[in-house]
């Protein structure tokens, strides 16, 4: 196990449901200084796990374990920290509760606390949920996050952002075999359709248009979803359900702070705050940003422009953005 478990007990979620024998499973990289002032906090994406978070810090990145202390912090829901698919009765596979991302945020600051004494944040970053998550901090603890940075995220999920989301599900639940969420076996029909779906939004409508799949090694957009076929057959299908559920519901104000003023929120954000966003992509595009980036005091929109969409950020689909990333990083945190 190349991770470490923090245990929370038995936790209780903002929906009241009670989430038993909750873990959070977290990797860290780097030393904590004296004064604890080079923390950065990097929550995983969809589907993500601290591994994939790798690819966003290294040694001559703007984010560089020989200088930050990076705590990377697994959602619920991602099979790590407590799921479907490892979560005891009462809570286990189908019965799994809503677990919201300030309920991810309220345990990932317990963690922060309770292991390392960390009560202000450098930085927070991540992608698509991982931004969503960063949005979190900044408003659910104002003054414990310096500086935050999401990219190809956003602060609420969008109503079309929710009707994807339910083209997914309802792709996924329909098979026969899900029996709602208590499948004897893996009901594979319902994951392939749904990594057919979630494929159709992730890349462009120009990155198709223009075969740029080929530079993944995939000759036809067929290939492709094949690929996401096989990938999202890796996957717990009540797992999916539960990260989509938190992505779904995802809202800074919804809680008791802000009783849903959704622009308090946004301006009780201290931190100073770039908003990456990618002109292409279908999830999270630049226009929900601006909106909500003229409500932040010291925030900044950067928009990169890309076929690439959504999975701009993945790997090295496109080698220019991790420039554009880090650039963003280092006028922020130096």
């Amino acid at each position: 196990m190349n991770y470490e478990l923090f245990s929370l007990g038995d936790v209780t979620l903002q929906s009241g449901q009670i989430l038993p024998g909750a873990n959070l499973a977290y990797k860290t990289y780097g030393s904590l200084n004296a004064d604890r002032s080079n923390a950065v906090l990097l929550p995983t994406f969809y589907t993500g796990t601290h591994i994939r978070n790798e690819m966003f810090f290294g040694p001559d990145r703007a984010i560089n374990p020989e200088k930050h202390f990076i705590v990377s912090i697994n959602m619920f829901g991602n099979g790590l920290s407590s799921s479907p698919s490892n979560t005891q009765a009462p809570a286990d596979r189908g019965h799994f509760p809503l677990v919201t991302l300030s309920d991810n945020v309220t345990c990932q600051k317990a963690l922060l606390e309770s292991v390392f004494g960390i009560d202000k944040l450098l930085l927070v970053s991540g992608w698509s949920m991982g931004g969503c998550q960063t949005f979190q901090w900044a408003a659910q603890y104002p003054e414990r996050v310096e500086n935050a940075l999401p990219f190809c995220a956003s602060a609420r999920t969008s109503p079309h952002n929710s009707v994807f989301l339910e083209g997914v599900k309802a792709a996924l639940t329909a098979d026969a075999a899900f029996m709602g969420g208590f499948y004897e076996s893996p009901p594979e029909t319902g994951l392939k359709a749904f990594a057919r779906v979630y494929a159709g939004w992730a890349f462009s409508q120009t990155w198709y248009r223009e075969r740029l799949h080929r530079a993944l090694g995939f000759e036809t957009a067929e290939d492709v979803l094949l690929d996401w076929e096989q990938d999202h057959l890796d996957w717990d299908a009540n797992n999916l359900l539960a990260m989509l559920a938190s992505w779904q519901n995802g809202d800074i104000s919804s809680n008791d702070l802000y009783q849903n003023d959704f622009h308090k929120a946004l301006k009780s954000i201290r931190a100073k705050t770039i908003i990456i966003a990618c002109d292409n992509d279908l999830y999270f595009p630049p226009a929900d940003n601006a909106l909500e980036v003229t409500h932040i005091e010291n925030g900044e929109l950067r928009v990169y422009e890309s076929p690439w969409g959504h999975c701009v950020a993945s790997g090295e689909n496109d080698p220019r953005f991790q420039d554009f990333l880090d650039q963003a990083i280092t006028d922020l945190i130096g």
